[in-house]
């Protein structure tokens, strides 16, 4: 989430970024477009890989260490800020 001066600033920047919004005036950035927007979407490092139909989703294609997938997330969250100023937060759901 973002303060709302900055939602501003970004939304004028990048037209079609959705937002929406939170407590105390915050803002929150939908994080599939940011990560869509810097190239991810579907992207495989190895067999670390970004889900082609949903750009929050990484997916190992067998044989992946976790260490594989933090390292995708490092990348996309790194590309992220450098981008759009923006620090992502990891929110794990494993699934087995």
């Amino acid at each position: 989430m973002v303060d709302a001066g900055t939602a501003g600033v970004l939304r004028s920047a990048n037209p079609g970024l959705p937002t929406f919004p939170a407590e105390d005036g915050r803002v929150k950035l939908a994080a599939a477009w940011l990560i869509e927007q810097c190239g991810f979407k579907g992207a495989r490092r190895g067999a670390a890989g970004v889900h082609p139909s949903h750009a929050l989703v990484l997916v190992n294609h067998g044989g992946a260490t976790g260490r594989d997938i933090l390292a995708l997330a490092d990348e996309i969250r790194s590309a992220v800020f450098g981008r759009f100023g923006v620090s992502l937060a990891i929110e794990p759901r494993i699934v087995g």
